[in-house]
């Protein structure tokens, strides 16, 4: 049995989609699928059934996985060990939502990177999240707190949210003095059936009977649409703060509050790299605390 190739069953158990297990290793999947086929005829066992939504595993595939995971875990406990006496070096692999990601962190993670240059960064924004329980992510940013899974989590800031326009859709629109007033608007929002947490469902609370008519599963797609004189949209005031083309609208009637998390696996949360990225992190909001309210 190799380690290199446990790895890979394991990379597979967490990403059940071989092209894109593949992907994320950086290797062709034909090669991925070798070295699976390659673990299963060494054991003798049958690890996944290839169905349409992925490699599955089977029960001995899960007994497989607790092993693995031990083994993954003595391995990473070493690689800590050595660390405590060698230059802060390897590579941070931080997920994070699109709006925060773009907006807050990538214009700032310079000075994270100038003072240690020797580690690695992949910053991963999108419009959805990466699993820290299935070690898609060393760390992520996540907007509810994880229930489950080997996860360290601490509350990073709570956040804001206001309706928003630009001062050229306000310039030609009806007069806007109260909730009801909306109906007579163009509302943007997100897909509905795309929303990938609950946590952005708030057209129902906030605005009740209302539905946005220009829709986009990116925040950033909505900040942009809303940019050009589209319509009205529901935007986080960090993002929105940063164009002075856009104008708050109904600010006393119309606001969201809502909190991002930091989740840090338990085998990875010692590294000396992932606690100075914590630290760079829980700084770099509280100095922008403002822009969060």
């Amino acid at each position: 049995m190799n380690w290199d190739d446990l790895k890979l069953f394991l990379a597979v158990s967490r990403q059940p989609r071989l092209e894109q297990a593949a992907a994320n290793l950086k290797i062709d999947p034909t090669t991925l699928s070798r070295h699976l086929r390659r673990l299963e005829i060494s054991l003798g066992q049958t690890l996944f059934e290839r169905t349409r939504r992925g490699h599955i595993l089977t029960a001995q595939g899960e007994d497989l996985v607790e092993h693995a995971e031990a083994m993954e875990s003595a391995s990473l406990a070493l690689l800590r060990a050595g660390e405590k006496d060698q230059a802060i070096t390897g590579k941070i692999r931080l997920g994070v939502t699109e709006g925060f990601g773009t907006g807050v962190i990538a214009p700032s993670i310079r000075d994270f990177c100038d003072q240690w240059p020797s580690v690695e960064l992949d910053l991963i924004t999108l419009s959805g999240f990466v699993s820290v329980s299935k070690r898609e992510a060393d760390m992520s940013i996540l907007l509810a707190r994880p229930q489950t899974g080997r996860v360290r989590v601490r509350k990073l800031t709570d956040y804001r949210l206001q309706l928003y326009a630009s001062r050229q859709y306000l310039e030609r629109a009806q007069t806007i003095q109260s909730i009801a007033d909306l109906a007579a608007h163009r509302l943007i929002g997100y897909v509905d059936d795309l929303i990938y947490a609950p946590q952005l469902r708030y057209f129902g609370d906030t605005l009740p009977g209302l539905s946005p008519h220009i829709c986009s599963p990116s925040i950033l797609g909505q900040l942009e649409m809303t940019r050009s004189g589209l319509g009205l949209c529901i935007l986080p005031n960090f993002l929105a703060r940063r164009h002075d083309e856009l104008v708050k609208v109904l600010s006393d009637d119309v606001a969201v509050e809502r909190t991002f998390w930091l989740a840090t696996h338990e085998d990875v949360k010692d590294f000396a790299r992932i606690r100075l990225m914590t630290e760079y992190l829980v700084s770099l909001v509280k100095t922008r605390a403002e822009t969060f309210r």
